[in-house]
């Protein structure tokens, strides 16, 4: 008997197990693979950072899953019945009752994107002095708690940060350092408590719902509200369906709402959880509710649109109805695992067990001989690109701070991310990026070091540049060359 896990994957007859797409493509997009010559220059002009590469160079982009999911025919033919209104859309009422059905929250607060609700959420709720304990932070959640002046406290288990490990749930959060952390600053003194779905810098890593549960009883034992990020809900309930006990024959439906349910309020980037841009804040608690509302015509727009176009609005609404579709959540989750336990076979360091958002590379391991104040993770990130065409995030040190005195703020782990955009990628794309990561793998010695030629003082790896530290880039060409000849 088939597992649910299972169900969307296929056993060929020469016994290759194969994850399959449950869609079709309808829409194409015309891709460019260029030359390595070309896509020197390239990385180069970008100051080795990823981010400003073009996309018209980069022949896959696995930088992000926000904003670049593709939408499905329904969403698309929803845009064209939009309600243009300032006040009172249509489209904006459609959209709040499916946050009533799909995420059994009653009260909604629309704005552009994720971390426009983050602003909201800290200017109500963060003051100097106030701590956010959380499973683990991401990095514009972290920028705007910290400079609202509270303080970030990180308490993630002993699995979180292990490469190689079989644990299911990375996610969760330590019962016993919650206690401790609500013991040291008093729980008046504990702004919230923020749970990540998809702890997205440590490997898209899921949390259970047992400790969800737990976690949600020690807060409400000492009156300390519960916020979760649900940006990368959909993964999470995937995973909690296909691995937590007692969940497998449970509907999706279900298992969403008994999550949030043990929240006071949650949060979403629009861009990742219904592939629409835009996001919103939704509680059930009224009184939290009209502490931001206020802020939302102030910082965003009109409360029935909150920067958003009402095209985007009515396409979220169809977003979320599909979030309840197992074909849909789990093809992003089936086509990661594919490549991480291939590369996994070959030897070549990555997270396991596979998490959502995407395959998570190791760069510590990958290029052991650079030391972290090289910044191992951007310089395998433009090394991919180099060898591949393929745009992948850097998230390790270059994506820390640095302290008082002016030090590298060592990352936790050094990963380069090649996020899994929903319904994008074909498996011979995959199989094409499995390749040249061996190939890259193979030939890691000759990758080199970076250092900073023009670094920002905030999220420094948005628009930050870099320089390769010596020659090592023409190095890496050369072999391309000798071992590929006029392959791209």
């Amino acid at each position: 008997m088939q597992t649910t896990e299972q169900l969307k994957t296929v056993k060929f007859y020469s016994g290759e197990v194969t994850p399959l797409e449950m869609h079709k493509v309808r829409v194409v997009q015309k891709l460019t693979l260029l030359p390595i010559e070309e896509r020197k220059q390239a990385i180069f002009g970008a100051g080795f950072n990823t981010f400003l590469l073009q996309n018209k160079d980069v022949y896959l982009d696995m930088l992000t899953d926000s904003g670049t999911n593709a939408m499905s025919d329904n969403q698309v033919a929803a845009m064209s019945v939009a309600d243009d209104s300032y006040a009172g859309s249509a489209s904006y009422y459609k959209l709040e009752k499916a946050i009533k059905e799909v995420f059994n929250q009653k009260y909604f607060l629309p704005v552009h994107q994720g971390r426009a609700a983050e602003h909201i959420i800290s200017k109500v709720f963060v003051q100097p002095g106030k701590v956010i304990p959380m499973n683990y932070h991401f990095t514009t959640t972290k920028a705007h708690f910290e400079m609202a002046g509270g303080v970030v406290e990180e308490i993630y288990t002993d699995e979180a940060l292990k490469i190689k490990s079989s644990f299911p749930f990375k996610g969760n959060m330590d019962i016993a350092k919650l206690n401790a952390v609500i013991a040291k600053w008093g729980a008046q003194n504990v702004a919230f408590i923020r749970f990540e779905a998809g702890t997205n810098l440590i490997g898209g890593q899921p949390f259970s719902m047992q400790n969800l549960r737990e976690v949600s009883a020690i807060a409400r034992t000492h009156g300390i509200k519960l916020l979760m990020d649900t940006s990368l809900i959909n993964e999470n309930l995937y995973f909690i369906k296909i691995r937590e006990q007692g969940y497998q024959d449970k509907p999706l439906k279900e298992i969403l709402h008994e999550m949030l349910s043990y929240t006071d309020f949650s949060y979403f980037s629009g861009r990742k959880v219904t592939c629409t841009r835009g996001g919103g804040i939704c509680t059930n608690n009224h009184d939290i509710y009209m502490q931001m509302r206020d802020l939302v015509p102030l910082f965003e727009g009109f409360l029935t649109y909150g920067g958003m176009s009402v095209r985007e609005i009515e396409a979220m609404a169809v977003g979320l109805y599909e979030t309840l579709d197992f074909d849909v959540i789990s093809h992003s989750p089936t086509f990661i695992k594919y490549l991480v336990d291939s590369l996994d076979r070959r030897g070549i360091p990555v997270i396991t067990p596979a998490g959502g958002l995407g395959c998570h590379l190791d760069a510590r391991a990958f290029v052991s001989h650079l030391p972290q104040t090289q910044y191992p993770a951007g310089a395998l990130a433009a090394a991919l690109y180099i060898a591949a065409g393929v745009r992948g995030m850097e998230r390790g040190t270059i994506s820390s701070v640095r302290d008082a005195d002016g030090n590298d703020v060592l990352a936790d782990v050094e990963l380069l991310r090649l996020a899994f955009p929903r319904r994008v990628f074909t498996l011979s794309q995959i199989k094409y990026v499995e390749d040249r990561t061996q190939w890259l793998y193979d030939n890691r010695h000759l990758i080199g070091g970076l250092e900073w030629t023009e670094e920002p003082p905030v999220l420094r790896f948005f628009v930050g540049k870099l320089k390769p530290i010596g020659n090592w880039v023409d190095k890496l060409v050369a072999k391309f060359r000798l071992d590929l000849g006029d392959s791209l």
